[in-house]
């Protein structure tokens, strides 16, 4: 740890409170955590990685993470600063090509890996581009949204995608990649917990600026109508993909008689089934058991293994199998990449 430290330079900080910094708002400390401001910033975590044993994670907003109350013994890396904060909104004119064909009828704009989604949303829909407003219920940042193809109200990132950049924690490559290089899936990417967005294209097409953000005001009061709010990372559960018929998580919860249960300082949502509140000064630890024993409930009443969509870190490898989620593994350099 003292080795990564040093390497990291006097910016890297200990035992930083990053539970507080996600939509859960419960959680413990990263042993380290470093401000990745610039490219420079990723090339030097990378030959700290490389160089110690010590795993890595990547945080962005942290509306998709929930982290242990026990914290993390790693290091987190925070992209921050102008580079994956920025929006350009004249990335490319019409017909333009960026690492992908692009529509003859629509251009694209590139936003940082940092940048929250619902202001992506609402810039492109000020600046006349639609395509985009549905990402406006999304509160996550770019990055985050391309690694899970992140998506709401009909659409997806699989779905508006051009491109985007991404760097390597465990190799230290800089690499562009296309969707087809990203195997999209239902909240799936084949973007690891290592793996940085920089930056990402999306295709828009010019429209009418009142038309998008009367959409806009209308996801925002659907949401409002049907999600709650307070101390909670979305839907806790990905939806079972069966067809036919297909079916939904919450419908599932809900229909097991789950709404409003009550494991210590967590609770299942009376307003959205498929959603677990946290109470203010809650614990990480009663959240993920809550979701275990949702998980059991479900799988006694309909015999359907619900799978988690929100990410854990610093829990137990045991537990995250048990709830169906691949763990936040240190880099591979052997392991299978993206193609590039």
């Amino acid at each position: 740890m003292a080795a990564a430290a040093a390497g990291l330079g006097e910016r890297c900080q200990h035992d930083v409170p990053i539970g507080p910094r996600t939509t859960y708002r419960v959680g413990g400390q990263a042993a380290l955590y470093f401000e990745a401001r610039h490219l420079d910033d990723l090339r030097r975590a990378a030959a700290v990685v490389a160089a110690t044993p010590i795993p890595v994670a990547v945080l962005g907003r942290g509306s998709n993470l929930l982290v242990a109350d026990a914290g993390f013994a790693g290091l987190v890396v925070a992209p921050t600063g102008d580079l994956f904060t920025a929006v350009d909104l004249t990335a490319g004119g019409a017909g333009t090509e960026s690492g992908a064909d692009a529509r003859d009828d629509g251009c694209l704009v590139r936003a940082g890996g940092a940048v929250a989604l619902p202001v992506l949303a609402r810039q492109t829909a000020a600046a006349g581009l639609t395509g985009l407003e549905w990402a406006v219920g999304v509160p996550g940042s770019v990055g985050g949204a391309v690694r899970m193809n992140a998506g709401g109200h009909g659409a997806d990132i699989a779905g508006c995608l051009a491109s985007c950049r991404l760097f390597d924690l465990g190799t230290g490559a800089l690499a562009t990649a296309t969707p087809a290089d990203l195997d999209f899936g239902y909240r799936h990417s084949a973007v690891a917990a290592h793996q940085v967005v920089v930056d990402a294209d999306f295709r828009v097409t010019p429209g009418d600026r009142e038309a998008s953000e009367a959409t806009i005001r209308q996801i925002q009061r659907w949401r409002r109508e049907h999600q709650p709010g307070g101390q909670n990372a979305g839907s806790v559960f990905i939806n079972p993909r069966r067809d036919p018929p297909a079916d939904s998580a919450g419908r599932l919860v809900d229909g097991a008689g789950l709404k409003g249960l009550r494991r210590g300082t967590a609770m299942v949502s009376t307003k959205h089934a498929n959603f677990i509140q946290a109470d203010p000064g809650g614990s990480a630890d009663d959240v993920v058991a809550l979701m275990g024993e949702v998980q059991q409930r479900v799988k006694a009443r309909w015999g359907i293994t619900l799978r988690a969509e929100v990410r854990l870190l610093g829990f137990p490898e045991a537990l995250l199998s048990t709830l169906g989620l691949a763990s936040q593994p240190s880099p591979d350099p052997d392991a299978e990449r993206p193609a590039r």
